[in-house]
């Protein structure tokens, strides 16, 4: 157990320097001078000089990527090149947001595959089978922003029921949370029949059957607890693809979260917010599937936290 905890931190540090170094780079490659955003098309030399020798902008290139990698462990982030406030502070103020946005569109994903995928396994060649597979066929081709605008349409510019953009209360949730959560259902809908169909198959399932076990105690206490570690990392493996996601549904429907201020700060040339913003969901992301990891024993005691089981 030791190696293993050695070994998982030792990858997530790697991960880690690896995706720090990365956002530095491609952020110190993007067109456009940061200093032109805080000062104007027509600067004074002085100006330029005294802003860059306050923000640490005329260091060599290997200077500054060494600073930030030294900051970036301890969660420091610099301060914004437009409000001068620390990047972590507006980070914390609309994480929130995007955290109450990516639980929502969690849950109506599992409302919506979990049930979709058992009813498609069990009933074979009926009508939930066809509709998982339509389901997932046109949930996957759809892109979130595109849905985003169909169900806008519908829900707010037709029936009038939810608004359009905005926060304040839970209406304002639902609609970016089902943006997300259907894109999302329609995938985990055919991984989790997948994973479903495949342990049907596994020689236990014949013998509980000649055992005289019926179907729904095999499902309960044999398939369903064996497919739950795959389902799992599936779900946590999505979680990557949630958070780019509800980078572009915030911007659709202007919910404050880190998405929108992503957004906000590319338009500004903001550079130590986007390295931060982006930063901070990498981190995230890897953070939470080290969880999911450690979560593996709880879902079958037998494979503890030896990785070769």
């Amino acid at each position: 157990m030791p190696f293993w905890w050695l070994k998982k931190a030792g990858l997530l540090l790697l991960f880690l320097w690896a995706a720090g170094s990365l956002i530095f780079f491609l952020v110190q490659a993007v067109p456009g001078d940061p200093l032109l955003s805080i000062l104007g098309q027509t600067p004074r030399s002085a100006d330029i000089l005294r802003l860059q020798d306050s923000l640490k902008l005329n260091l060599p290139l290997a200077t500054r990527y060494v600073h930030f990698m030294q900051r970036m462990f301890v969660l420091d982030f610099g301060e914004s090149l437009i409000d001068r406030k620390p990047v972590l502070t507006s980070i914390l103020k609309y994480l929130p947001n995007t955290i109450f946005l990516t639980l929502a569109a969690i849950m109506i994903s599992i409302l919506i595959a979990f049930p979709l995928a058992v009813m498609a396994v069990l009933k074979k060649s009926s009508f939930w089978e066809g509709l998982a597979l339509i389901f997932s066929a046109i949930g996957l081709a759809v892109p979130s922003f595109l849905l985003g605008i169909l169900l806008t349409i519908v829900f707010s510019v037709e029936w009038k029921l939810f608004p359009i953009s905005g926060s304040g209360s839970a209406k304002f949730l639902v609609l970016p949370a089902l943006t997300l959560g259907i894109s999302l259902s329609a995938f985990l809908t055919r991984m989790i029949r997948a994973v479903l169909s495949k342990e049907l198959q596994q020689p236990y399932v014949l013998l509980a059957r000649a055992k005289g076990l019926s179907n729904a105690r095999i499902y309960r206490q044999h398939v369903f607890k064996n497919a739950a570690i795959p389902i799992v990392t599936i779900i946590g493996l999505q979680l990557g693809a949630l958070l780019s996601g509800a980078i572009i549904v915030e911007s659709i429907f202007s919910w404050p979260g880190l998405g929108t201020l992503l957004i906000t700060a590319i338009r500004q040339r903001d550079f130590p917010m986007i390295q931060g913003t982006v930063l901070f969901m990498a981190v995230s992301y890897l953070i939470l599937n080290f969880l999911i990891d450690l979560s593996y024993p709880f879902f079958n005691p037998r494979i503890g936290h030896d990785p070769a089981k």
